[in-house]
């Protein structure tokens, strides 16, 4: 094994010239100082290997040592990293065994070798290869989930400086971070549990997922990208029947005030798209002052009693949406226009001429504007 080991080098260097002829992608990577470290690395390799070839310590020869393993493994992360697949690594695995069986095989043919010996030298060299190839490919399959992981972490921090409290340049930063490419707008969803994975299926890839947002509680927020004018239909179309409530697009750094109008918007029980209610929403963003206005626009119905007081807040109502129209009242009423006009007589003895005052008009529209 002396002789052969003496030639390590300069195999080393066969096998690195071989890859970068035969395996296009590492030309590049290969030359310079990086095909001296290969060139190291082929020869730690191939010395191992010959070292239990000769039996020493007693070991599998199939087995490559610790060393030898270890540098297949970060070899195999490296790739990861670099944006690669492993096809091109075993690929210079596969010329490697072969130059380096073809270099070794000479040389144990010169060392007097018989053909029994050399055959299962041969089966050492492919089973040594075989065990670095696997340990290339776990490498690789490791760094892929690690690097997986550290950039949902950073995709989900996004997700909460987006809806908190974070400062513009914060959130720039941790877009960086998470590599994540900056849309035009983002619009906030609120989706159950159980629908979360069925929806990201029809959504862009790069939709955000926060699970821990203030305010969620047994929901999750998705905050989707460039859902933004045609693109809305299709959103709410992929959304329909998922129990979610959609916010509007928003600048892409402004998200928080979408998902602040969907929290309330579920808070009410106002489904789907928000844009269908913003009435309701306008009206409803001061509870107690909504409160106070109707109390005081409904004063002149206090004496009555409270079913003559539903009745006529009801037809009220119905009246001041369709602009006086009796017949429409009555039709949204399912009465008779008999009995809207009886009723709006009794409004009226009520009011007075307030029901011609444009102030209490507006007052009144606004107070019934939201159902009690």
């Amino acid at each position: 094994m002396s002789g052969i080991r003496a030639d390590l080098p300069r195999v080393a260097d066969d096998v690195v010239a071989a890859i970068i002829e035969e395996v296009p992608g590492y030309t590049d990577a290969f030359s310079g100082p990086m095909g001296e470290t290969i060139s190291s690395a082929v020869q730690i390799a191939l010395g191992g290997f010959l070292s239990l070839a000769s039996g020493r310590r007693g070991s599998d020869p199939r087995t490559p040592a610790a060393p030898a393993v270890e540098g297949a493994y970060q070899l195999g992360r490296g790739e990861a990293r670099s944006g690669r697949s492993t096809d091109a690594l075993l690929a210079a695995y596969r010329i490697g065994a072969r130059v380096s069986w073809q270099q070794m095989a000479s040389g144990a043919v010169r060392a007097g070798l018989d053909a029994d010996t050399l055959a299962s030298f041969a089966a050492l060299v492919f089973a040594y290869i075989d065990e670095l190839s696997a340990a290339s490919v776990a490498g690789h399959t490791d760094e892929l989930a690690s690097t997986g992981r550290v950039r949902q972490r950073h995709l989900e921090r996004l997700a909460q400086h987006l809806v908190g409290d974070s400062t513009p340049e914060q959130v720039v930063a941790a877009a960086e971070r998470a590599d994540w490419p900056q849309p035009a707008t983002l619009t906030a969803v609120i989706v159950p549990d159980s629908q979360v994975r069925p929806a990201l299926a029809s959504l862009p890839a790069a939709t955000l997922v926060a699970v821990e947002a203030p305010g969620l509680d047994g929901v999750v927020l998705l905050l989707v990208p460039d859902s933004h004018g045609r693109s809305r239909t299709a959103l709410l179309r992929t959304l329909r029947g998922r129990g979610a409530v959609v916010g509007p697009a928003r600048p892409w750094l402004e998200v928080r005030t979408s998902y602040r109008r969907a929290l309330r918007a579920r808070a009410l029980g106002l489904p789907d798209d928000t844009e269908r209610h913003l009435a309701t929403l306008v009206l409803t963003a001061d509870a107690d002052a909504l409160a106070d206005l109707r109390a005081r626009a409904l004063a002149p119905l206090a004496g009555l009693r409270p079913a003559t007081v539903e009745k006529l807040t009801e037809t009220l109502r119905a009246w001041l949406l369709h602009q006086g129209r009796r017949d429409d009242t009555a039709a949204a009423l399912f009465v008779h226009p008999q009995t809207v006009r009886y009723r709006m007589t009794q409004l009226r003895e009520a009011f007075g001429e307030g029901l011609e005052d444009p102030d209490t008009v507006l007052a009144l529209t606004l107070a019934l504007g939201v159902a009690p």
